[in-house]
């Protein structure tokens, strides 16, 4: 079993299906893109197992707590992590996450984005370890997200 497999089923969690996106909501894009010895990753929501979107929706600091908010940037990252083990057949192939921007839809006045975000980039560490989980990151504030999402997220990681 290759080290990522391992430590993801170590932590007990598991990769979810393909993205789903809202039904009639039409999606013309990649949501992994390999050149050379990057890939970029689309911005990716929070899902459920099956790949659709997962809740609660809403901003965060209204309809949402940070630690509500926390689990779905976790939720984001592996889905994130699904996509990106389709597009590559194997994840120990990423030899650096690079870039992470993590995009909160937040109320007016709420100002912990980088604390929601950490939810992203705790399991990406706990799961690529120090070294290859090590990444540059921006967290910001959205007035809005598409389909009501909390958490929106895109990254690009060096492959070999």
């Amino acid at each position: 079993m290759a080290k990522v497999e391992e430590r993801l089923a170590k932590l007990g969690l598991k990769l979810p299906g393909p993205v789903k996106g809202p039904p009639g909501v039409v999606l013309p894009f990649q949501f992994v893109r390999v050149l050379g010895t990057r890939a970029f990753i689309s911005g990716h929501a929070p899902t459920q197992e099956d790949g659709s979107i997962a809740g609660p929706l809403g901003k965060v600091g209204r309809d949402l707590t940070v630690d509500e908010a926390y689990l779905a940037a976790r939720l984001t990252a592996l889905a994130m992590l699904g996509s990106l083990a389709r597009a590559l057949d194997d994840l120990d192939r990423v030899a650096a996450w690079t870039r992470v921007f993590g995009m909160v839809n937040s109320a007016p006045g709420f100002t912990s984005q980088p604390s929601v975000i950490n939810g992203f980039s705790d399991l990406i560490l706990d799961v690529f370890g120090p070294d290859i989980g090590a990444h540059a990151r921006s967290a910001v504030g959205m007035a809005e997200l598409p389909f009501n999402i909390p958490v929106e997220i895109e990254a690009e990681v060096a492959i070999v």
